[in-house]
């Protein structure tokens, strides 16, 4: 058997491993109905247009340059449940998923892919749905850079897969990672750019702020968005360069996991 032939061997048995995963993954948490599913989408939806009704709402105002509020929550609370819910799901994905580790073909690494395209999956289309429809009915203006707005998404993808990664291997090495993560995220939230643009922070705190990978992401979408309205901060050489390291941080853990998890 040649070497080629054994490589495209063992790129189909791990196709069918991730996707045997997926199915496991939706019916376990969204039951058997197709309307279960649908709660995967669904749910990012919802916490995104409570933030929204809740701002409106209030009437809050972003740095008097008439942004409309609904666009603002949309692209910051969206970004925000991507990264935080991938991580989130993988913090408890090997102990739930223990079981599995007993075949040979699964690892622990396909575990924490598998829910981390999930979560990726659902925020992006609920992303793009409430987009369409903000835009359609005139509270959201259409992107003024549609290529911008992608390159920021993906960017966020990137970072909240790198991260879940690194969340994910060390709960299984040590449970107080899963317990840490919860308040970390949380607090994470004020600093991820999601409730404020950047220029809008005095000078000082500006540099600190930018030092957050995700931040970067989150600003390039709304300047994709909104175009001159808004004065962005943001350097995608610097997000990729977080978010490269992670990946290789979150990469090592799972292995290092991989080789110590007890079943």
């Amino acid at each position: 058997m040649s070497a080629e032939t054994t490589f495209f061997q063992a790129l189909a048995i791990q196709r069918r491993v991730l996707h045997a995963l997926m199915m496991r993954e939706l019916i376990t948490r969204f039951g058997r109905e197709n309307l279960g599913v649908l709660w995967l989408v669904g749910e990012p939806m919802i916490f995104t247009l409570g933030v929204t009704t809740l701002w409106s709402a209030a009437g809050l105002a972003h740095g008097g340059t008439g942004i409309p509020i609904v666009a603002f929550a949309v692209t910051g609370y969206s970004s925000v449940l991507m990264w935080r819910n991938a991580a989130s799901h993988c913090s408890d994905g090997i102990g739930e998923n223990k079981p599995l580790l007993f075949h040979r073909a699964v690892l622990l690494v396909d575990v924490l892919l598998t829910r981390i395209a999930l979560e990726v999956a659902g925020a992006t289309t609920s992303f793009i749905i409430l987009s369409l429809i903000f835009i359609y009915i005139g509270w959201m203006p259409p992107p003024t850079d549609l290529f911008l707005v992608i390159q920021g998404w993906l960017m966020l993808a990137w970072f909240g897969a790198s991260l879940a990664l690194m969340i994910g291997g060390g709960t299984a090495l040590s449970p107080l990672v899963h317990r840490i993560w919860h308040p970390v995220a949380y607090l994470l939230f004020p600093l991820s750019g999601a409730a404020v643009m950047v220029e809008w922070l005095p000078t000082k705190f500006q540099s600190l702020v930018l030092l957050m990978p995700m931040v970067h992401g989150v600003e390039a979408i709304r300047h994709g968005y909104f175009g001159n309205a808004v004065l962005p901060h943001f350097n995608l050489g610097y997000m990729a360069a977080c978010c490269l390291l992670q990946t290789l941080v979150g990469m090592f853990i799972v292995n290092e996991a991989s080789k110590r998890v007890e079943f």
